[in-house]
């Protein structure tokens, strides 16, 4: 008896497409026919402008993929510069910032610079915006995200420091949170350096002395810093470049940072320490930790009492409101943090994976634009998988397997995860989903997605070399993609730079995952191939790719054909009616 399954997912827009031989064949256990008609639509990464208001306290969440398409309104209107300016995004800028950032803003979306608002006026303008700008001063509340109603994509600190901006519910809503981290590195670390020289020979204190009418020589000598002990507390950007003035000065210098790697405090000639070893010896500590839970109020009564006697301390990381003000007042150039933080806003608008998203997957640049294609690949894997769950049947545990010939240390799979994740939770939520909230959706759904590694002999330029997405413990509405251990098995891999499904339970396939998808499930005869594709060629459905796996000749196929449209019901009984089709399932990828 035939299964006729069609899925009601909401249908992804990012179709991709790729040209290939007629009648080319890969392996005699796996045909593949290609057909040069194929429609090629542009893929791009980007934050889908289709939003829901949220449902009592439900997270709205926004989608990451999207096709981008012409407006057919903007050839017809009579004033085309008004359409165009109503489909740009709305930014709103909250406190001042540099013009050289203003004017690459207003080259991409419609700029609103409101100073000053109140809590209140923040919520009522945020409701129309699909960005928001801010420095220290603006709170970026609960209330802010819920005010939105899920319009709201990117939020962009001007600095390093997030302390104003509530990471827990941006992240709940699904809004990215960007900031502009390496602007102000140098300028900060300077400032660093100053206060360190100027506390070790008491220049502030001579200085009111000498204003004063007095002339203390003896009392304000200071010390010297050479041969000093340094303990810089959080060796990032900042902490890091101050590590490496104070070296030039002849100091000894340790770092205490438990996520700081051990190499590039090695290359700077640095010693990472634990906390209470760093500030037991040091004679100078300076900090450039962020203010989070784990680093409130670290240092008190307890932890002064284990310090030398003297020793001097410059609160670098939390004078963040001085050297705003100095920015503002033009004191220190103020435009690479006004360009940098510009530069990330609109390529998160873009949908551009940012390197300095701090409430996402943190990768580098470099890395995004490798994993690009095996991004798609992954939200589509996750999203064909679901729909081979049967109605009814809970997903409570997915195994994800990566094969490559990179080791663990050169392979982060963080944002492959969340991609697949997103294509999981999607087609069965009412929400929209980012990688910015998939794996706390997935906690609140609670989906349990376990990662392995296997490393393979192949190609070290490739970073994974095949995906696999196994869902365990449920039903499938067909059969035949369960192995024998009853799992729900589904694999692929990027060729020619586009996804493909490779791997159907124990059977073997090669179809590029565009469009939609059909899978039967056939006895293995001449002209199968035929009879479907007169089915959907009569009913004017367009088939881009079509692959037959098998076990054994003569025996059990599977049938996976790629097609452009959704065939309707009637299509789909004529094809379920063919006598020698077992089953079949229809996909929208």
């Amino acid at each position: 008896m035939a299964t006729n399954s069609v899925s009601s997912a909401t249908n992804l827009t990012n179709h991709t497409a790729a040209f290939l031989p007629h009648n080319s064949i890969s392996n005699p256990s796996s045909s593949r026919i290609s057909f040069s008609n194929s429609s090629v639509a542009l893929q791009k990464l980007s934050l889908s402008s289709d939003f829901r208001a949220p449902v009592s306290r439900n997270p709205t969440i926004v989608s990451v993929l999207e096709t981008v398409q012409g407006s057919e309104l903007v050839s017809k209107a009579r004033d085309s510069d008004q359409v165009i300016n109503s489909q740009k995004h709305t930014i709103l800028v909250s406190e001042k910032l540099g013009e050289a950032g203003l004017d690459l803003l207003r080259t991409f979306g419609n700029v609103d610079c409101s100073y000053n608002l109140s809590p209140e006026d923040l919520c009522a303008k945020v409701s129309s915006c699909d960005a928001l700008i801010v420095r220290s001063g603006t709170k970026v509340t609960r209330q802010v995200f819920e005010a939105a109603r899920g319009r709201l994509k990117v939020v962009g600190r001007a600095g390093v420091g997030i302390d104003n901006v509530d990471l827990q519910a941006a992240t709940e809503f699904g809004c990215l949170v960007v900031n502009a981290p390496t602007a102000n590195t140098i300028a900060a670390a300077e400032h660093g350096i100053a206060l360190l020289a100027g506390m070790a020979r008491n220049i502030a204190q001579a200085d009111a002395s000498m204003k004063a009418g007095k002339w203390q020589r003896n009392k304000y000598v200071g010390v010297s810093l050479v041969g000093k002990t340094l303990a810089v507390m959080g060796f990032g950007k900042v902490g890091s470049e101050v590590a490496r003035r104070a070296k030039g000065l002849g100091m000894h210098v340790i770092a205490h940072d438990p996520y700081a790697p051990a190499d590039r405090a090695r290359a700077i000639g640095v010693d990472l320490v634990s906390f209470d070893q760093a500030i037991s010896t040091a004679d100078f500590i300076s900090l450039h930790m962020p203010l989070t839970p784990t680093t409130n109020k670290i240092f008190n009564d307890d932890t002064f009492g284990k310090m030398k006697k003297g020793v001097r301390v410059i609160n670098v990381a939390r004078d963040e409101d001085a050297l705003v003000r100095a920015l503002d007042s033009g004191t220190v150039a103020q435009e690479g943090v006004a360009v940098e933080i510009a530069e990330a806003v609109v390529g998160a608008l873009k949908g551009e994976l940012s390197a300095t998203a701090v409430n996402a997957p943190m990768v580098p640049p470099e890395v995004l634009s490798e994993l690009a294609p095996y991004v798609t690949l992954a939200e589509k894997l996750g999203r064909l998988a679901v729909q081979l769950v049967a109605g009814g049947s809970g997903i409570k545990s997915v195994k994800v397997v990566y094969c490559s010939a990179r080791g663990p240390d050169n392979l982060d799979t963080r944002l492959l995860r969340a991609m697949i994740t997103k294509g999981i939770i999607e087609p069965i939520s009412d929400a929209h989903i980012n990688l910015v909230n998939a794996d706390f959706t997935a906690k609140q759904k609670g989906l349990r997605i376990s990662e392995e590694r296997v490393l393979v002999d192949s190609s070290p330029e490739n970073p994974v070399e095949s995906i696999q997405v196994q869902i365990s413990n449920v039903d499938s509405k067909f059969a035949s993609a369960l192995s024998d251990s009853g799992n729900i098995i589904i694999e692929g891999r990027v060729k020619y730079g586009k996804p493909h499904l490779t791997q159907v339970g124990s059977y073997s396939v090669d179809v590029s995952l565009e469009g939609n998808l059909i899978l039967c499930r056939q006895v293995d005869q001449p002209g199968m191939i035929g009879r479907v594709g007169n089915i959907l060629g009569e009913n004017n459905v367009n088939v881009s790719f079509m692959s037959v796996g098998r076990t054994v000749k003569r025996t059990k196929a599977i049938m996976a054909i790629g097609v452009d449209e959704e065939p309707d019901k009637d299509t789909l009984k004529k094809i379920g009616d063919v006598p020698a089709v077992e089953e079949f399932v229809f996909l929208d990828l």
